[in-house]
């Protein structure tokens, strides 16, 4: 089984990469199942309905999402309709909206796909992210051997941490929220395909995906200044997984890079 996850897409720009990208990988790999992490993708902050139904148009599967998923709040009042669009796992009961969706390949396999938020250096502290994805591993029917986990945190050294942590026990561990792609994609020795971060599909030419003046501003004078996203040409980011479906293990992963180098 093939899987494509696509690291934070930011505004337009990103959400056009992803679509260009998608055509020209879907004639060149049998692509499966394809998970996008979408919460910088309406105008660089959050997610609506539109966008939504324009990923779902676009042969994307599942959206994930991270601390940014209720910056356009009606995603809280959409949420729950979409079943396919998850939000971290480990907010608090009640919260609107699922951090699991069960997911059907192409092969005819069930994967599921688990959100979960770090608590080093994010906002909002959220409940464990190690015992969320423990409670989610309880509760999997038994013919779910596909886990694939977007972990969406900022210190590096948490992602790997949850990597090993679920090596073994879930298909891939794929990092997400901090925009910068890493090169320490590999498979862990029980057999999980794990990277720190997938890196942000949007523009370069930019700070994470925001106009480079105002983010500097912010940098140099510490005073509020507002945020809009860049708007030079995109570069997608995004990761090939090939899982064993019978086993759930993961046999490679590889960063896929398109449109404007880095």
């Amino acid at each position: 089984m093939l899987i494509l996850f696509v690291g934070d897409v930011v505004a337009k720009g990103g959400r056009r990469a992803v679509f260009a990208a998608l055509e020209e990988l879907h004639e060149t790999h049998d692509i499966d199942l394809v998970v996008v992490n979408a919460e910088n993708s309406a105008g660089g902050f959050g997610i609506t309905q539109s966008v939504i139904d324009e990923f779902f148009s676009h042969q994307v599967d599942v959206l994930t999402t991270g601390n940014h998923v209720w910056d356009k709040r009606e995603a809280l009042e959409f949420i729950d309709n979409e079943p396919r669009v998850v939000r971290p796992h480990n907010y608090p009961p009640g919260t609107p909206g699922k951090g699991i969706f069960l997911a059907t390949a192409k092969t005819g396999d069930r994967v599921a796909v688990v959100n979960v938020m770090g608590r080093v250096f994010m906002h909002p502290d959220l409940d464990c992210p190690f015992r969320a994805v423990d409670d989610v591993l309880k509760a999997l029917p038994n013919d779910v051997k596909t886990i694939l986990v977007d972990f969406h945190a900022e210190a590096s050294s948490e992602k790997v941490a949850l990597g090993w942590y679920l090596d073994g026990r879930v298909s891939a561990v794929v990092g997400t929220h901090t925009h910068i792609p890493t090169a320490d994609e590999r498979i862990l020795k029980e057999g999980t395909a794990f990277i720190s971060d997938v890196g942000m599909t949007g523009s370069y030419d930019s700070i994470i995906g925001m106009k480079i003046q105002g983010s500097l501003s912010r940098f140099v004078t510490k005073l509020p200044q507002r945020m809009e996203p860049a708007t030079g040409p995109a570069t997608f980011c995004g990761v090939l997984i090939d899982v064993d479906e019978q086993s759930g293990r993961a046999r490679s992963i590889v960063r896929v890079r398109a449109g404007q180098p880095l």
